[in-house]
């Protein structure tokens, strides 16, 4: 009897009770690490109890929740916008920056450093209205594809990440973005891409203006950057922006250390997570040379500071949520 009794309950039992929360994810112990983790903060019976209200949970966007090769993917964007504006009047492209970014010459930028990169942001952002630059980037995302793997570049988040954060918002998390790239752009694709709303995206911003067009109000994006959320920028801004300093912290450079860091120090249970670019088969291998996504403090240091490295290579069944 009781075999039967046990068997009727099990048959009355939902199947997502028994779910793996992130099929995508090989049995690890990074896997493993990061559920007990999630389990620990979430059972109201258990010492590290953490009350919904300051479940917080922060992620870098470039390299950690989608991909970021060979170039940051907005700064794609930017010189396909550029070569379109260039069509409709050349007189644009009145520096070799700027002609090099039009053709499609992406070893010419990136030899010109920060003052090349700026040029064609500010040159490609500006003179526009927040809303007519963010249509730009929805029609870009529907069209452009990425020239190795061909993807939609909004298919090339990563599966076992969008299980990630679905998985802590089923927990009563609240997640975040906290990214090097800029707010106005991931604000168009974010909700849907990984079910973040505009609202919980904290991202480098440019200069903008409250202006007035036949007596219509717009914000108007402006030449000039106002905030880099990079580095030390990153926690500065979770700080002014959130106000609670995060239990769970995502990213995969160094530019991402000291949100890490920052989140790791807090009192109470905490753990940071860094994505290890080690697969060069399904994606791609780099870190300590790579001038994207450049990974050298985080491998040296993480591990002592409790943090888990997460081997993309090994760790994950599936990279693209656009690809097996």
């Amino acid at each position: 009897m009781r075999y039967a009794a046990l068997a009727a309950v099990l048959s009355c039992t939902p199947l997502t009770l028994f779910a793996d929360p992130l099929p995508s994810w090989n049995d690890s112990d990074s896997k493993n690490t990061i559920i007990e983790f999630i389990g620990n903060v979430t059972d109201p019976g258990g010492p590290n109890y953490v009350t919904p209200a300051d479940r917080i949970a922060v992620f870098d966007n470039d390299g950690t929740l989608w991909a970021e090769q060979p170039v940051y993917f907005q700064f794609i964007f930017a010189m396909d916008q550029l070569a379109e504006l260039a069509a409709q009047d050349p007189s644009i492209l009145s520096t070799p920056a700027l002609k090099a970014a039009a053709e499609g010459d992406l070893q010419t930028i990136l030899e010109g450093g920060h003052d090349a990169l700026i040029e064609v942001v500010n040159a490609s952002h500006s003179g526009i209205s927040v809303e007519t630059f963010q249509a730009s980037v929805a029609d870009w995302l529907g069209t452009a594809r990425h020239p190795e793997t061909e993807l939609p570049y909004d298919q090339m988040t990563y599966q076992p990440m969008v299980e990630l954060l679905r998985y802590l918002r089923d927990k009563d998390f609240k997640t975040y973005i906290v990214s090097g790239g800029g707010l106005h752009f991931m604000r168009v694709f974010a909700e849907q891409a990984y079910g973040i709303p505009p609202e919980q995206i904290l991202g480098t911003y440019g200069e903008t203006t409250y202006d007035s067009v036949d007596g219509t109000p717009v914000i108007n994006k402006a030449p000039g950057i106002a905030f880099i959320d990079d580095k030390e920028g990153k926690p500065i801004n979770i700080e002014r922006t959130i106000g609670k300093r995060p239990i769970f912290a995502g990213g995969n450079s160094d530019g991402d250390f000291a949100m890490l860091e920052w989140t790791t120090a807090g009192d109470g249970p905490r753990l940071g997570v860094l994505i290890h670019h080690t697969d060069a088969d399904r994606e791609w291998a780099y870190d300590r040379e790579s001038p994207i996504g450049r990974l050298v403090d985080g491998l040296d240091k993480g591990p002592d500071m409790g943090w888990v490295i997460v081997d993309m290579a090994n760790d994950w069944s599936r990279i693209y949520t656009g690809a097996n």
